[in-house]
């Protein structure tokens, strides 16, 4: 046999020499969430070591993950139902908790990457990521709303908005609405395929944002659907987004590869909370190994060509790096 493709698997520096894929810190986005108060740390029950943070204590943790090399956050509100209404006007308080801890922690980390989430689910009465009139969305009349809430955090000092709505038009409308008030240098991270998922359950026990009625299948992808996503990335990319995003990330690693080869702009993916939640299920049962589940899971997600990765295990990840 001239041909022994285990002749470069046969020690663990030849393996890592033709190794094809890497995870780097660099890689990595940490979504965080932030409550009202001081002093709070709450876990999310359903996302083991996974926390809710005052705005005092979100800032310690992000001074300890910028000590292990995590440079980029993704910051989510929860807030509570006294601050919602069925227009979503608590996202544009300049001095409530979103925009005031965004503008709070970019004075204290201007080397942060920090990246803000557009969508009127952790604000709205209803629960749903647009205007809701007679049970319907309205798709239109809430580009208006996500247009504000653009400037809003771009104004807090946002250096990525990230539209999560799914509305039709929404990221040439943010473009739009950011280059007018002087914000062209503010990037967007589209979600541009998020599927109509089972796996965001810990993410809304999180913000307590589940809707209060129906689900969210008209404006979120059909997880069925693969070549709806590439109609969805031709209109992000014309539109003016600068990364494209797949949500959820390990059911849909095709759709990554999908994206990957089809488009020049870095692609992301969400690597959400019911994929972290299973793994550490499992891992506190004792059925994998929770260190090597992640690792593998983060590189799979990197193999299938996503550039950048949000993902909870980040911290995790860092301090293993870190050892």
């Amino acid at each position: 046999m001239f041909k022994r493709p285990r002749r470069n698997r046969k020690s663990s520096v030849i393996r890592k020499m033709v190794q094809e894929n890497r995870v780097h810190l660099e890689d990595l986005i940490f979504p965080l969430f932030v409550i009202e108060g001081d002093n709070q740390r709450n876990e999310v029950s359903s996302m083991p070591g996974i926390y809710r943070y005052s705005p005092d204590l979100l800032k310690d943790e992000i001074d300890e993950c910028m000590n292990l090399g995590i440079k980029s956050f993704a910051i989510f509100p929860s807030l509570p139902e006294s601050k919602k209404d069925k227009m979503a006007t608590e996202a544009t308080n300049a001095e409530g908790l979103y925009l005031q801890t965004i503008r709070d922690i970019k004075e204290s980390f201007e080397d942060a990457c920090i990246i803000t989430d557009i969508a009127m689910d952790p604000y709205s009465s209803d629960g749903h990521d647009g205007i809701v009139q007679d049970g319907k969305i309205l798709n239109d009349e809430t580009l208006e709303v996500l247009g504000e809430m653009a400037v809003a955090q771009a104004e807090a000092g946002a250096d990525i908005v990230a539209p999560s709505d799914m509305m039709d038009g929404r990221v040439e409308f943010i473009r739009e609405a950011l280059d007018d008030a002087n914000f062209e240098d503010v990037s967007i991270m589209a979600y541009t395929a998020k599927y109509a998922s089972a796996f965001y359950g810990p993410f809304r026990d999180a913000l307590d944002s589940a809707p209060k009625f129906g689900d969210k299948k008209t404006y979120q992808m059909n997880p069925a659907n693969r070549r709806e996503a590439l109609i969805e990335a031709e209109l992000d990319e014309s539109e003016g987004a600068d990364f494209l995003m797949v949500k959820p990330a390990l059911p849909y690693l095709d759709v990554i590869r999908t994206l990957k080869q089809d488009f020049d702009l870095p692609i992301a993916a969400y690597n959400v909370s019911g994929e972290y939640a299973m793994i550490k299920a499992a891992a506190q049962k004792g059925w994998l190994d929770g260190l090597d589940t992640m690792q593998e899971t983060l590189l799979s997600i990197k193999r299938a060509g996503a550039d950048v990765i949000l993902t909870y295990f980040a911290k995790e990840f860092a301090e293993l790096r870190n050892g």
